[in-house]
């Protein structure tokens, strides 16, 4: 191609154009960038972006959110602190925040009693939460907090060999203790020789016993009932008969037997160690159980069953065995095996929710209960295990009538750990650390051999 004076002309046109059209592009790009925010976060459990649960909740906060966190002057951290709180206000257009030195704003630190960096106050309607760290775990914990108002009170039944609430031993109840006070609970422990029950904005927590109820205390809790107070009964094999009067207020029965289940490929999947911890794969339609995904799993419980002889009572079942179960009669801890003529076969309900519409001093009220039987799965040692912690958490916003808070958990990766199994560990290690080394070592040497002999 002959190039011509003409042409060199069109070729500086064509490369004029070119470099404005990139400009124009990379001005227009700016300008979108700046005026417009998208965020795609593509890592598993999308742990850059808000839980679906923190999503909901703050739908339903309608007014306005103010949150003031005291921080050192450190650029790295009030960026990360940025990230974590810029993703809420994404998704609510009236949540402000304001990062502080205490250091400077010294008045300010004052009027929030701040004692140290880190500490952070939310203010919602009027009232404010302190925490401590900024998660999205910790935030929306004060939210849901802020939200109740009203804390809802929980009062565990104790002087009868219950677990405690302040026992830090594997078998107490310490942790669960710990989680409730930051969902917004008020939780304590209740010795009915000297106390009495309001029905008002209360749970009543009753557990296994091997201390007999007195006679004035099972008329307080049939009492409770009678008025419409809604309950969590959490009951081990082997009823006490000073509980027989709360059986028969809640029309309910508990089959002779232990359960257990020993289907042996469910066992290796979830790697249980004996036949009596029964997993619960399947949740019957409730609002507890609406959105739970994961197993629960549950120690040395018994079966319930429900007489369906009161018709004010709407009964549900939450928790059902598989098919493979049944009531063990006999000794469990010995080996295990379906006695036709003892044992009961499966499937059971160990969970129970019942409702019903009463009339106490001419106001209607709904009443809630809900019986468990167990109570080794909200245990320090079991409560961490599967999904127990969230079934246990929505059961008590449930018997609290707080439905909208049911499922809110903290969000968690699944990818933050790998886990390996000896062989892959060995595997692997030989490989990096004897295989691959003598590789490069090996063709290091053959490269210089060849050199040489060149």
């Amino acid at each position: 191609m002959k190039v011509t004076a003409k042409s060199r002309i069109n070729y500086r046109i064509q490369y004029i154009l070119f470099i404005l059209l990139l400009l124009g592009c990379i001005g227009f790009a700016g300008w979108l960038s700046n005026e417009y925010n998208i965020r795609s976060d593509w890592t598993a459990g999308k742990r850059h972006s808000l839980a679906e649960d923190t999503v909901q909740l703050l739908a339903q906060l309608p007014s306005a959110i103010s949150l003031r966190s005291y921080q050192a002057d450190e650029p790295t951290l009030i960026q990360a602190i940025k990230e974590i709180l810029q993703r809420y206000q994404s998704h609510k257009s009236n949540f402000t925040f304001q990062i502080i030195n205490p250091d400077i704003f010294i008045q300010q630190a004052r009027q929030d009693n701040i004692q140290r960096y880190g500490q952070t106050i939310i203010e919602y309607n009027g009232q404010n939460e302190r925490i401590d760290s900024l998660s999205e775990e910790s935030i929306t914990n004060a939210l849901i907090r802020l939200q109740r108002g009203s804390k809802p009170k929980l009062l565990f039944v104790g002087q009868h060999g219950e677990r405690s609430i302040k026992d830090n031993t594997a078998t107490g109840y310490s942790q669960l203790a710990n989680r409730l006070t930051n969902k917004g609970f008020d939780i304590n422990s209740i010795n009915l020789l000297q106390h009495s029950l309001v029905t008002e904005n209360t749970v009543l927590v009753i557990g296994s016993i091997n201390k007999a109820l007195l006679v004035s205390e099972q008329e307080k809790i049939q009492l409770y009932i009678n008025q419409g107070g809604n309950l969590l009964w959490l009951q081990d094999p082997q009823l006490h008969s000073s509980q027989e009067t709360i059986k028969n207020a809640l029309n309910i029965t508990f089959p002779d037997g232990t359960l257990v289940d020993n289907n042996q490929e469910v066992s290796r999947m979830l790697q249980l160690t004996h036949p009596a911890i029964i997993p619960v794969l399947e949740y019957k339609m409730h609002p507890i159980t609406a959105k739970m995904q994961y197993f629960t799993l549950f120690t040395t419980a018994t079966a319930i069953q429900s007489r369906q002889t009161d018709t004010n009572w709407i009964s549900s079942d939450l928790l059902i065995s598989s098919e493979t179960s049944w009531s063990e009669t006999d000794d469990f801890t010995a080996d295990i095996e379906f006695n036709q003529n003892r044992d009961i076969a499966g499937p059971f309900s160990l969970g129970i929710a019942q409702q019903r519409q009463i009339e106490v001093n001419g106001k209607k009220t709904s009443q809630r209960i809900v019986v468990i039987g167990d109570t080794d799965f909200i245990a320090n040692n079991n409560l961490g295990q599967g999904a127990n912690l969230d079934f246990i958490i929505n059961t008590l916003n449930w018997l609290s009538k707080d439905d909208n808070l049911i499922s809110i958990a903290p969000k968690n990766a699944p990818d933050l750990q790998l886990d390996l199994s000896a062989t892959a560990a060995f595997t692997i290690g030989l490989f990096f650390l004897i295989i691959l080394p003598l590789l490069f070592f090996i063709s290091g040497a053959y490269i210089w051999f060849k050199r040489r002999k060149q």
